[in-house]
C-alpha cells in the first residue's frame, strides 16, 4: 500500500476490526457485480470507494431516463449509453485506482463458469430468476460467496450464501428453480428509490465483510425490509439436503480471494 492509499483508506485502517490487513484484502479482491441498476449502483460505488481492486460490472442494458430516479451510477448525460460504460466512468471519477471490467452482454452459464472461479465474491443485483439461478449454480460449483439482493415497491430482501461453509444454503434452497414465480419488474410495479439504495449498500457491506473475514454475514438468514413502515424481519433459512444444486457432494473448496 502506497502513501496515497494509506491516506485514502485511513478511516478503514483506523477501525480495529479492519486495519491494514483487511484493507489490503480489499485491494487484492475481485468482486463481480451482476446488474448496474438500482441495486448494483450503490453496491458498486461502495465497493469502489472501499478500494476493492477489481470490479467486473455486468449489464447488457442502456441508461434510460426512467432509471435516473434510483440508479445513482448514472446521470442525465448518460442516457443512451451502455450502463456498464456509464458505471465505469462514474467509478473512475470516484476512485481511479479501481480496475473496472465492463461486460455489456447478457451472460450465460459458460461466461459465469469462466469468470466466477476467479472472483472473491459475486453480488447478484439482477431482476430475473433465470439469471439469479445461473449465478447461483456457478457460485456453488466454484465455492465463491454470493450476496443476493432484491427490491420492488417498498419491499427489499438480502441474504448471503457462502459456499466455503458446508452448512450454508444456496439460493435454490430458498427459491427452487422448478418452483413457479411470477416475474414482476419495476417498470410495471414501481419501486421506492431509497429501498434499492438500502439493499444495495447492504450488499456491499456483506461483500466487504466476506472479503475481510470479519463479523457475521447473513449466511442462513434472509432479511426482509418493509421501507414503507421501516420494519425489518429476519427468516432463518437452511440448506436443503435434496437441493439439486447444492445438496449433493459436488461442492468445491472455496476461495477467499483472487
Amino acid at each position: 500500500m502506497n502513501d496515497e492509499q494509506l491516506l485514502r483508506y485511513s478511516r478503514h485502517i483506523l477501525v480495529d476490526e479492519l486495519g491494514i490487513e483487511a484493507q489490503q484484502r480489499f485491494l487484492d479482491a475481485h468482486a463481480i457485480v451482476v446488474g448496474a441498476g438500482g441495486l448494483g449502483s450503490p453496491a458498486a460505488m461502495y465497493l469502489a470507494a472501499a478500494g476493492v481492486g477489481t470490479l467486473t460490472l455486468v449489464d447488457d442494458d442502456t441508461v434510460d431516463l426512467t432509471n435516473l430516479q434510483r440508479q445513482i451510477l448514472h446521470t442525465s448525460a448518460s442516457v443512451g449509453e451502455k450502463k456498464v460504460d456509464s458505471g465505469r466512468a462514474a467509478i473512475a471519477r470516484l476512485n481511479p485506482g479501481v480496475e473496472v471490467r465492463a461486460i455489456a452482454e447478457r451472460i450465460g452459464d459458460a461466461w459465469l463458469d469462466r469468470t466466477v472461479r476467479g472472483a472473491s465474491v459475486v453480488l447478484d443485483c439482477t431482476d430475473n430468476f433465470a439469471t439469479r439461478h445461473a449465478i447461483n449454480r456457478a457460485c456453488v460449483a466454484h465455492g465463491v460467496p454470493l450476496v443476493s439482493g432484491a427490491a420492488l415497491r417498498f419491499d427489499g430482501q438480502i441474504s448471503t450464501f457462502d459456499f466455503r461453509d458446508d452448512a450454508s444454503p444456496c439460493y435454490a434452497c430458498v427459491f427452487p428453480e422448478d418452483q413457479p414465480f411470477e416475474e414482476v419488474a419495476c417498470s410495471t410495479m414501481g419501486v421506492f428509490a431509497p429501498t434499492v439504495g438500502i439493499i444495495g449498500a447492504m450488499q456491499a457491506a456483506e461483500a466487504l465483510r466476506v472479503i475481510a473475514g470479519i463479523g457475521t454475514p447473513l449466511v442462513g438468514r434472509l432479511m426482509m425490509l418493509d421501507s414503507l413502515r421501516m420494519e425489518w424481519n429476519t427468516m432463518r433459512i437452511a440448506r436443503q439436503p435434496d437441493c439439486p444444486v447444492c445438496g449433493g457432494t459436488h461442492r468445491k473448496a472455496g476461495r477467499s480471494g483472487a
